[in-house]
C-alpha cells in the first residue's frame, strides 16, 4: 500500500458496483442558484400582489360618497341648528372643467404627471436631497397618483410600510386607468378644509360655484389649500390662502399654462362667497342624536337634512331659564352646574340643556352623568305599595325605625310620631315612611316597579333604594315619569322625528296611575314643590340627594314632562339647595312659558280619584314643615319643604293666556343663551319665577 494516500474504505451494495459520483466541475440546475430563487420569489410576490389588487381593490372608492354623509339637522319648526359630518359632492370629469382648473393642481402639486407612471424618480430625489439639506421633512416626491392611492386606499400613517403600499398602488393604477380617470378620481376626493371633500363640493363651500364655473383665481386658490388644509382654507385665513394662490399662479406661468399678464389679474376678484349657510357642529341636543341618526343614514353625496324632534321656542327658552336661575341665585348656593330634559309623553325631546355653557363643557349632564335621584325615586316605592293594595290614604307609620342596621333619618329628625296617609308622607317627602314602605313590599317589587317604567340601571338591592341611592340619568328619571304620565311604559326618548322606536309594551292600571296622580298633586298643591303649582293639571316630585350634592325636580303637564337637575361636576355639596328650591324655579320659568302657547295640551281630564280612594278627612293645609337657615329646605337623602318658606304659595294659572305667533329663533342662539330680548315676556308673569 502507498503510504502517502489515505485509506479510504469502499462499500458496495450486495449484488452491484458502487454509486456512481458527480464530479467536482459539474454545474447545478438554475432553479436551485439561490440568487435565481430570490429573483423568482420576489416576482412572485409582485404577481400575487397585482392579482389581489386586480381581485380586491374597489377602484371606485375614491368616487364614492363618504360613509356618513353631512347631516344639517332640523328643528322640528323647521329651523336648522346644527350641521354634522364631512361633505362631498358628486365627481368631477376633467374633460368638462376649464382647462386652467385641472391645470392648477398639476403645476403646483405634479408638474410631470402626463410623464411616469404613477412614480417620479426625479421629484423624489429632488425632495430626498432639500429634505437633507434642511435636516426635516420641507418637501415630498409624491406624485397625484401616490396621492389618490393614499387618500382612497389608505391610512395617513407615516411608515415605509405605508409608502411601499403607496408606491404598489400607484402603479396599479396607473396600468389600469387613464390620466383623465385618475386626474378625474384625485380632484373628487382630495380633501380641501373645512371638513370639505372633492373639487365639487369645495367650488361650493368656499365660491359657492360648481367646478365649471370656477374663475382662474379661484382654481389657484383651492389647489393651494391642498398642501395645508386646515391652515390655507379662506375661511381660515384668507390672505394665507391668497398667498399660496399666488404661489400656484406662478407655477403655472412657469410650465407654460398661463400668461403672466393673466397671473396679475387673476386674484383681483377672487371673494369668499361661502355656499352653505354658516351652522355650529355640536350642541348638546346633536351631540346626543348623533348616534341615533348615524345608524338612519347610509353614504349620500352632498348634506341630508334630518328633522329632529326639538322645539326651537322650548329649547332656547329653556337654555334661557337655566342661565338665568344659575347666573342669579344659583351662584350663590354654591351650585355651578345644571341641566333640563324636556319630553312629550311619547318620548319626543322638545328641548335638552346639558349644561349651563356648551362653549366651555360640552359634558352632557342630562345624558351621560349618573347621580342618584333621592327622593325622586319615591314614585316607584308608592307604585309597588299600590300594587299590593294600598291607596293614598292608608297608613304608614312616620317614626324613627331601623332596617338591618341602617336608620334613615327625615328632615332636622322631624317626625309625625304616628301613622300618616300615603298622601302626607309622599307630599312631606318622609324618609322613614318610605323606608318603611320598601320593608313592608319588598325590595324586589320596588325594583320591579322601576323597571315596568323604564329603569334598566343596576339598583340598590336593599331598603336605602327607598330614597334613590342608586344612580341614573335625568333623562332615564324623565322618561320613567313620562310613563306615569302617559300611563304606559316604558317611554323611549328619542330625537329624531322619523325615528321608529318600540311602543310602551307595559300599562299603569287606572288604580295606579290615579294613585300616583294624588300624590304628585299633593307635592305641587301643599308639599316641597309648591312653587311649580301653575295650574289644577300639574303634577311632579323634588328630589335632593345626601348632603345637598345633587337637587331635581320632575314634572308634567299635559303631555309635556319636564326634568331638572341642579348640582356641581365635582359632587360637591351644595348650599342646602333642594329640589323645592333652585330646580323649581327653573322648571317654573320653562313651563310657565310652555303652558301659555297655544300648542299646549291641557289634560283631557282631572283623575276622578273619588271613586278609587276615601278622601275623608283630607287637609288641604299647606304642611307644617320647618324652614331652615338661607330659606331653603331639606333632609337627608331629599326630604324638601316649598320654597321660599312663610311666603303664601304663588297663586295658580287656571287659563294661561296663549301667546301669538312665537318670534323668529336664530339657529345659531341654540344652546347659546340669548338676551331675553330674543323672545316675549308672558303677559304675567307668575310669582316665584
Amino acid at each position: 500500500m502507498n503510504q502517502t494516500e489515505p485509506f479510504r474504505p469502499t462499500f458496495s451494495p450486495p449484488g452491484g458496483a458502487p454509486p456512481p459520483q458527480a464530479g467536482p466541475d459539474e454545474p447545478r440546475p438554475w432553479w436551485m442558484i439561490r440568487r435565481v430563487q430570490m429573483i423568482l420569489g420576489a416576482a412572485g410576490l409582485v404577481l400575487l400582489m397585482f392579482l389581489w389588487l386586480t381581485w380586491a381593490l374597489p377602484l371606485g372608492r375614491s368616487l364614492a360618497p363618504l360613509e356618513t354623509p353631512t347631516l344639517v339637522l332640523i328643528t322640528a319648526d323647521g329651523k336648522p341648528f346644527a350641521r354634522r359630518g364631512s361633505y362631498k359632492e358628486a365627481p368631477v370629469v376633467v374633460e368638462k372643467l376649464p382647462a386652467y382648473v385641472p391645470g392648477a393642481f398639476i403645476a403646483i402639486e405634479d408638474r410631470r404627471f402626463y410623464k411616469h407612471m404613477g412614480l417620479d424618480p426625479r421629484a423624489i430625489g429632488r425632495a430626498f436631497v432639500k429634505n437633507a439639506k434642511s435636516g426635516g421633512v420641507r418637501e415630498g416626491g409624491s406624485t397625484i397618483t401616490q396621492q389618490l392611492a393614499k387618500n382612497a386606499f389608505l391610512s395617513n400613517e407615516r411608515s415605509l410600510r405605508r409608502k411601499a403600499q403607496e408606491a404598489i398602488i400607484a402603479l396599479y393604477l396607473e396600468a389600469r386607468l387613464s390620466k383623465r380617470d385618475i386626474l378625474s378620481r384625485y380632484l373628487s376626493s382630495v380633501y380641501f378644509g373645512d371638513g370639505v371633500y372633492g373639487l365639487r363640493a369645495a367650488a361650493r363651500h368656499y365660491f359657492n360655484k360648481t367646478p365649471e364655473q370656477l374663475s382662474l383665481g379661484e382654481a389657484a386658490m383651492l389647489a393651494g389649500i391642498v398642501k395645508a388644509p386646515t391652515k390655507l382654507a379662506p375661511t381660515e385665513d384668507f390672505a394665507a390662502a391668497r398667498k399660496r394662490a399666488q404661489l400656484v399662479l406662478a407655477a403655472m406661468v412657469d410650465a407654460e399654462m398661463i400668461k403672466p399678464a393673466d397671473a396679475r389679474r387673476a386674484l383681483r376678484a377672487v371673494k369668499l362667497r361661502e355656499g352653505r349657510k354658516s351652522l355650529p357642529v355640536g350642541s348638546y341636543f346633536a351631540d346626543w342624536i348623533s348616534p341615533q341618526v348615524k345608524e338612519m343614514f347610509g353614504r349620500a353625496y352632498g348634506e341630508v337634512q334630518v328633522w329632529t324632534t326639538l322645539d326651537s321656542q322650548l329649547q332656547l327658552r329653556a337654555q334661557q331659564a337655566v342661565a338665568r336661575v344659575m347666573a342669579g341665585p344659583g351662584g350663590g348656593m354654591g351650585a355651578s352646574e345644571a341641566a333640563l330634559v324636556a319630553m312629550r309623553t311619547d318620548g319626543r325631546v322638545v328641548a335638552l340643556v346639558g349644561g349651563v355653557d356648551y362653549r366651555k363643557s360640552q359634558y352632557n349632564r342630562a345624558t351621560q352623568a349618573e347621580r342618584q335621584p333621592g327622593s325622586a325615586f319615591k314614585p316607584f316605592v308608592y307604585l309597588a305599595a299600590f300594587r299590593r293594595g294600598m291607596t293614598p290614604d292608608s297608613l304608614v307609620v312616620d317614626a324613627p325605625v331601623t332596617i338591618g342596621g341602617w336608620s334613615p333619618q327625615n328632615h332636622e329628625g322631624r317626625y309625625a310620631g304616628g301613622p300618616v296617609t300615603l298622601r302626607d308622607a309622599f307630599a312631606r317627602s318622609s324618609n322613614v315612611a318610605a323606608a318603611r314602605l320598601v320593608q313592608q313590599v319588598g325590595v324586589g317589587q320596588v325594583v320591579q316597579a322601576a323597571r315596568d317604567l323604564g329603569v334598566d340601571r343596576p339598583l340598590p338591592n336593599d331598603a336605602t333604594i327607598a330614597l334613590g341611592t342608586g344612580t341614573m340619568s335625568l333623562m332615564e328619571l324623565t322618561a320613567a315619569y313620562a310613563g306615569i304620565a302617559a300611563g304606559r311604559a316604558p317611554i323611549e326618548p328619542h330625537g329624531v322625528l322619523t325615528q321608529k322606536v318600540a311602543a310602551p309594551s307595559r300599562s299603569l292600571s287606572r288604580r295606579e296611575r290615579d294613585g300616583l296622580l294624588v300624590l304628585m298633586r299633593e307635592v305641587v298643591t301643599r308639599g316641597t314643590g309648591v312653587g311649580a303649582n301653575l295650574g289644577p293639571g300639574v303634577y311632579g316630585k323634588t328630589g335632593t340627594s345626601q348632603d345637598y350634592r345633587d337637587a331635581y325636580f320632575v314634572g308634567f303637564a299635559g303631555d309635556l314632562v319636564v326634568g331638572v337637575w341642579v348640582g356641581n361636576d365635582d359632587n360637591t355639596p351644595m348650599r342646602k339647595v333642594t329640589g323645592g328650591s333652585l330646580p323649581v324655579q327653573i322648571w317654573r320659568d320653562f313651563m310657565g312659558f310652555a303652558m301659555r302657547r297655544q300648542d299646549f295640551k291641557a289634560p283631557a281630564e282631572a283623575p276622578v280619584t273619588e271613586e278609587l280612594f276615601d278622601f275623608g278627612g283630607l287637609s288641604t293645609e299647606p304642611l307644617d314643615v320647618p324652614p331652615a337657615e338661607g330659606g331653603a329646605l331639606t333632609g337627608e337623602f331629599g326630604a324638601e319643604a316649598p320654597l321660599e318658606p312663610g311666603a303664601p304659595p304663588p297663586p295658580p294659572i287656571d287659563t294661561p293666556p296663549p301667546v301669538a305667533a312665537p318670534p323668529p329663533v336664530r339657529p345659531e342662539a341654540l344652546d347659546v343663551p340669548a338676551p331675553d330680548a330674543d323672545e316675549p315676556e308672558p303677559a304675567e308673569e307668575p310669582a316665584g319665577a
